[in-house]
C-alpha cells in the first residue's frame, strides 16, 4: 500500500522545515569541526573506527546518552527525568517508524506520516497489545519527566538540586517548545481519537489518548471537536519546528554533539593546551544540567556565581568568555569528576588562559641557567617544591624520615631552586613554564636520578603529565612513606590518636592517590572518614589555579571545609598537600597537620 498525494496536509511544514533546518545547520558543523581537526588526530578516529573502541562508544552512548547512567547514580530522580526525554522520545519514534512501516509493508513514505502517525491512520482502538499501547506508554512515562522538570525550575532543592542554570535566549525558546511537544502531542492525538468516536463509535489510540479522547467527546460539541482537530495538530507541528530550529543555537544541542564527542574521545582524542576543534565538540555537548554547579565550593562555601564550568562553557561556546569567568576557578575536578558527559573542563580552561595571557619576555627566565643549588647525593631525589618550601616543618619532617630509613637522598632544591612550573602553566602562561620544566628535566638527569620523591601534589602531577622523565620514578611522599613501612626500612608506634584526613585535589583526583596515605595512617593511629572524600574530596580553597578569587574568598572556603572535619570528632586533621595545610590550619579550629609530620613523630 503507498500513500496518495492527497495524504498531505499544510500543518507538517512547521516540522518539515525544522527537521530539514536543523540537520543542514548541524552538519555544516560537523564537516567544519572535523576539518578542523589535526591531520593525525583525523586519521586516528578512522583508524579507530574497525576497532573495539567502537564498540564501547556504542554501549557509552545507549548509558550515557539515552540512560543517562551517570546522573542516575548522581540522583535518582534526576535520572529519570532525563532518560524520559531521552530514551523516552528515542523510543517513541523508533516505535512510530515501525508501525508505519508495518502498517505500509514496508514501502516509502514521507518523514511526516511517522511522526502524524494517528491523524492520518486513525489506528482503531484494541486492548490488545498493540503499537498505539507502546506509544501511550512512551507518551505517559515523557509527560511525567516534563512535569519533573517543571517542577525542577520552581523547587529545584526538592529534586535534589541546589542551584539551577540561567538560560540564554536561544534556551528560553528551545526549552518553552520542548515543554510543549508532549502535551500538544497527547492533545491532538485524543482529539482525533474522540473525532474518530463521532464516525465509528470507537475511537484510536490506547489507554491514555482513547481515554482523552472520550473525556473531550464527552464535554465538546461534536462541531467544536471536529474543528479543534487541524488547529491541534498544527499546533503540534509548530512547536516541533520551533524546537528543532532552536536547537543549534540552545543547550539542546548536546543531544546530537555528545554522541560524535564519544566517538572521538574513545579514539584517543583529547583537548590540550591550546585551543582545538575538537574543543567545540566538548562544549556544544554540555547540556547545561547543572549538575556541576552544587559541588562548586566558589558557589556553596565564598557565594561567587556565574564563574561555574557551565557558565563558562556557555560563554566560551558563544564567543563572549570572559577573564573573570576564564580565571576565577579552583580547578579542583570537583565538577569535572560530577559532569555526566565527562567534558575535559580542567583543560578548557586552561588552554582558555593560554589564548588570553600576554607571552612573556624571551629574556624573563634567563636567570634559571646554572642556579644548581642541590644538595647531596644519592639515586633517590627530593623536590621539596615552593609550597613545601614555605612550610619548613614538612622539609624537616621529610630530612628525619630519610635519615631514620637510612636513605641517600638529593635534595633538589633544599636551599631554593626552580618551580616545577605548574603555577605559570595555570595561569596561561604555558611557554615560560616550559622553560623551567626543560631545566628541571635537566638538572634530574643530570644528578642520575632514579626515584623522584616531591611532598607536593601540584608537583607531581606536573612531573607525571608535562615533564619527560623516562627512566624516573616519581612518587608523592605518601607513596614513598609506606613502601618505606612495608618493606620494614621505616618504623613508628601507633596510637589510640583519632585522625582524619583531607585529600588533596591535585593528589585524589589529579593523581588518583587515595589508599596510601590512609595506609600510613593506619599504622600511626585511627582514622575517621568525612563523607566527602576520595572522588568526592573537598579543596582546601587556596588553589594556585585560581587568579581571581580574593583573600576572603579563599579564607571562607577553608573554613568551610575545616568546620565539616571537625565534625567528625578528630583530634587532628592531616593533609598531605603543603598548599592544604597551610589553607586549612588559617581557621584555627582544629590542629592539622601535614602526614609527613605525623609520621616523623612517630618513628621509633
Amino acid at each position: 500500500m503507498e500513500l496518495e498525494f492527497d495524504h498531505f496536509r499544510y500543518f507538517v511544514l512547521p516540522f518539515m522545515t525544522g527537521v530539514i533546518f536543523l540537520f543542514s545547520v548541524i552538519l555544516i558543523k560537523y564537516i567544519k569541526w572535523f576539518i578542523g581537526l589535526k591531520a593525525e588526530e583525523r586519521k586516528r578516529f578512522w583508524k579507530s573506527l574497525p576497532t573495539k573502541s567502537t564498540w564501547t562508544s556504542i554501549k557509552e552512548v545507549f548509558n550515557e546518552s539515552l540512560i543517562h547512567r551517570k546522573i542516575w547514580k548522581t540522583n535518582p530522580v534526576l535520572g529519570y527525568m532525563h532518560t524520559s526525554f531521552a530514551l523516552g522520545w528515542f523510543l517513541l519514534i523508533l516505535v512510530g517508524w515501525l508501525e508505519t512501516q508495518v502498517y505500509f509493508h514496508w514501502h516509502g513514505v514521507p518523514l511526516y506520516v511517522d511522526i502524524f502517525f494517528t491523524y492520518y491512520i486513525h489506528p482503531v482502538f484494541e486492548r490488545a497489545f498493540n503499537f498505539s499501547l507502546i506509544k501511550d506508554a512512551l507518551l505517559l512515562i515523557i509527560l511525567i519527566g516534563v512535569g519533573m522538570a517543571l517542577f525542577k525550575r520552581i523547587r529545584s532543592r526538592a529534586m535534589g538540586m541546589k542551584r539551577t542554570t540561567k538560560h540564554t535566549t536561544g534556551d528560553r525558546i528551545a526549552l518553552t517548545a520542548l515543554w510543549f511537544i508532549f502535551p500538544a502531542r497527547l492533545i491532538a492525538e485524543s482529539v482525533t481519537s474522540g473525532v474518530v468516536q463521532l464516525d465509528n463509535g470507537i475511537g484510536s489510540g490506547s489507554f491514555l489518548t482513547h481515554t482523552g479522547g472520550e473525556i473531550l467527546a464527552a464535554i465538546l460539541p461534536q462541531q467544536v471537536l471536529l474543528g479543534a482537530e487541524l488547529p491541534a495538530w498544527w499546533f503540534y507541528s509548530i512547536v516541533l519546528g520551533i524546537f528543532f530550529v532552536a536547537m543549534p543555537f540552545s543547550r539542546y544541542m548536546h543531544i546530537f554533539t555528545e554522541v560524535p564527542l564519544i566517538f572521538l574521545r574513545n579514539s584517543g582524542i583529547h583537548s590540550g593546551t591550546k585551543e582545538s576543534s575538537y574543543d567545540k565538540f566538548q562544549t556544544n555537548a554540555c547540556s547545561r544540567c547543572g549538575i556541576c554547579i552544587d559541588p562548586c565550593q566558589l558557589q556553596s562555601a565564598a557565594g561567587i556565581n556565574g564563574v561555574q564550568s557551565v557558565y563558562f562553557l556557555r560563554d566560551r561556546r558563544y564567543g563572549h568568555l570572559t577573564e573573570q569567568v576564564a580565571n576565577n576557578c579552583l580547578m579542583c575536578g570537583r565538577c569535572e569528576q560530577a559532569c555526566p558527559v565527562g567534558i575535559e573542563l580542567n583543560t578548557l580552561r586552561l588552554n582558555s588562559r593560554e589564548k588570553m595571557a600576554v607571552p612573556c619576555d624571551e629574556n624573563r627566565y634567563s636567570y634559571i641557567k646554572g642556579r644548581d643549588l642541590s644538595q647531596g647525593s644519592g639515586n633517590v631525589g627530593y623536590f621539596a617544591g615552593c609550597m613545601t618550601l614555605l612550610t619548613p616543618k614538612i622539609l624537616m619532617a621529610m630530612d628525619k624520615i630519610f635519615n631514620a630509613a637510612e636513605e641517600k637522598v638529593w635534595w633538589a632544591d633544599k636551599d631554593g631552586g626552580v618551580c616545577c612550573g605548574r603555577p605559570l602553566k595555570l595561569s596561561g602562561e604555558v611557554e615560560a613554564a616550559r622553560k623551567m620544566m626543560d631545566y628541571n628535566v635537566d638538572l634530574f638527569k643530570k644528578h642520575n636520578i632514579t626515584t623522584l620523591v616531591t611532598s607536593c601534589p601540584i608537583c607531581l602531577k606536573t612531573f607525571r603529565e608535562d615533564y619527560d622523565l623516562q627512566g624516573i620514578e616519581v612518587l608523592h611522599h605518601s607513596q614513598y612513606i609506606e613502601r618505606l613501612i612495608a618493606s620494614g626500612r621505616l618504623h613508628v608506634s601507633e596510637t589510640d590518636t583519632l585522625y582524619t584526613y583531607h585529600d588533596p585535589c591535585e593528589l585524589g583526583r589529579g593523581c588518583g592517590i587515595y589508599d596510601e596515605p590512609r595506609s600510613v595512617v593506619s599504622h600511626i593511629g585511627k582514622l575517621k572518614e568525612l563523607n566527602e572524600n576520595r572522588e568526592k574530596g573537598l579543596c582546601c580553597g587556596s588553589s594556585i589555579a585560581n587568579i581571581a578569587i580574593t583573600d576572603e574568598g579563599q579564607r571562607k572556603i577553608g573554613e568551610s571545609v575545616t568546620a565539616a572535619f571537625v565534625k567528625t570528632g578528630a583530634d587532628s586533621l592531616i593533609t598531605a598537600c603543603p598548599l592544604c595545610k597551610k589553607a586549612l590550619s588559617r581557621s584555627r579550629t582544629m590542629p592539622v597537620y601535614d602526614l609527613a609530620e605525623i609520621v616523623a613523630g612517630a618513628i621509633n
